[in-house]
């Protein structure tokens, strides 16, 4: 049951296989078909959501009726808005599973429970939250400066498995660009590569 999550926390904590199969015996397990949503804008995110298996997004829409998409979530990835999460705010975002998703809504007193438990694990979970806010500053700073291409080399490096998972539009929105300059910049890079063998 949950191997992902299972491993997830072996891998960051020093407990044993035992008392992760006994922790994970509360948590609340859900599946979500593709289109549905997890949370949606005006409500207050009350979990952490945990990617056991498929694929989500979240976004907000812009003034113009615009999707921008912030992050997607494949296996073993957490979204939230964690703002609304811990402020009890009304979320900005929207997450919504782009395929067929079993997800562990994780607590935030779940969280805090291993950590007391395992200082291992907290030390990775801060760590965590630290990667999280310096990519998420890397990603402000490439919006802002970037090229085209630059932004879609950085999403192959970041997410070399969703090429083929993601439609175009979605990843076009991520970068923050058109499907066609995506398309463009594609071609280009197809080209370049073509004649560089």
């Amino acid at each position: 049951m949950l191997p992902n999550l299972h491993n997830y926390i072996k891998e960051k904590s020093d407990l044993s296989d035992s008392y992760i199969h006994q922790l994970l015996q509360d948590a609340k397990v859900k599946k979500f078909q593709k289109g549905e949503f997890l949370l949606k804008a005006g409500e207050v995110c009350m979990h952490a959501m945990f990617t056991e298996s498929g694929l989500l997004r979240t976004y907000t829409i812009g003034d113009t009726a615009k999707e921008h998409i912030i992050q997607f979530a494949p296996e073993t990835w957490i979204s939230l808005d964690r703002a609304s999460l811990y402020f009890n705010e009304p979320s900005d975002f929207y997450i919504e599973a782009i395929e067929n998703s079993e997800v562990v809504l994780l607590t935030s007193d779940f969280i805090l429970k291993i950590s007391r438990i395992s200082p291992k694990f907290q030390l990775a979970n801060d760590r965590a939250l630290h990667t999280h806010i310096r990519q998420l500053q890397q990603r402000v700073n490439q919006l802002l400066g970037a090229t085209a291409e630059e932004r879609y080399l950085t999403f192959i490096q970041k997410y070399p498995d969703l090429l083929l998972r993601v439609p175009q539009w979605m990843i076009a929105s991520y970068l923050g660009i058109t499907p066609e300059s995506l398309s463009r910049v594609r071609k280009e890079l197809a080209t370049r590569n073509f004649k560089m063998t």
